[in-house]
């Protein structure tokens, strides 16, 4: 079975137009584009113990940044956590590892539990014990390939927008890669919980409020990480 990359591939090319016009939002897009690359050859190589979900749920993630793409660049109303992610690329001038974690908080911590939510909620009640316990390691298993992927949005987009994270590479060896796996792995973690709480909700109003909860803590975060001096 031939790896569909047409995802990766419309990523790739809003990648090139960021660059052209020295958007920073290729920073976060262009990481994006290679974890999204590499999770599609985990997929074509059944790693996951549902290929055809993960590979629905990887489609139905992205379907989250581009809408919200979409809407500010067109001058439509735009989810909050994205708005400010997209005005701080154009106004702000924050080192390249800030304008990377901006944008993944806004789109793990906010955009996967809609997405698990979105996939979760037509069939939980009707999976087996067993096939709820293997849809969170499928979950789980993600980390792992956020892992592998790290070193190489290091080395081909971090340092390309920062050439003196080679030094601070170099120095610290593998233990930047590690924190920074360290810091998605909790905020993951914490994702499936929110999700799982979303599953139980009965009414309309209550995932509202929860997700305006959701959207405020997203957003604060994203402030502690526009003013950390440290980054720079």
């Amino acid at each position: 079975m031939e790896v569909n990359i047409g995802v990766v591939d419309k990523m790739m090319a809003i990648v090139k137009n960021f660059e052209a016009n020295k958007d920073n939002r290729t920073i976060f897009l262009h990481c994006y584009s290679m974890m999204t690359a590499n999770m599609l050859v985990a997929i074509e190589q059944n790693k996951f113990h549902d290929s055809q979900w993960i590979g629905q749920l990887l489609n139905r993630f992205a379907d989250y940044y581009f809408n919200a793409l979409t809407c500010y660049d067109c001058g439509e109303e735009t989810p909050l956590v994205w708005k400010e992610v997209h005005k701080a690329a154009a106004t702000k001038k924050l080192h390249v590892i800030q304008h990377l974690l901006l944008g993944v908080n806004s789109h793990i911590n906010y955009d996967l539990v809609l997405t698990l939510y979105d996939m979760l909620s037509p069939e939980w009640l009707g999976l087996s014990d067993e096939m709820k316990v293997k849809r969170y390691e499928d979950h789980c298993l993600v980390n792992l390939i956020i892992g592998e992927t790290i070193d190489k949005v290091q080395d081909e987009v971090v340092e390309k927008y920062s050439p003196g994270m080679d030094l601070v590479d170099k120095l610290m060896g593998r233990f930047d890669e590690m924190l920074l796996l360290k810091l998605i792995t909790e905020w993951r973690d914490k994702v499936w919980d929110h999700g799982q709480k979303l599953l139980v909700l009965e009414s309309e109003a209550d995932r509202a409020k929860y997700l305006l909860e959701l959207e405020k803590n997203v957003l604060k975060r994203a402030d502690w990480l526009d003013t950390q001096i440290w980054f720079r």
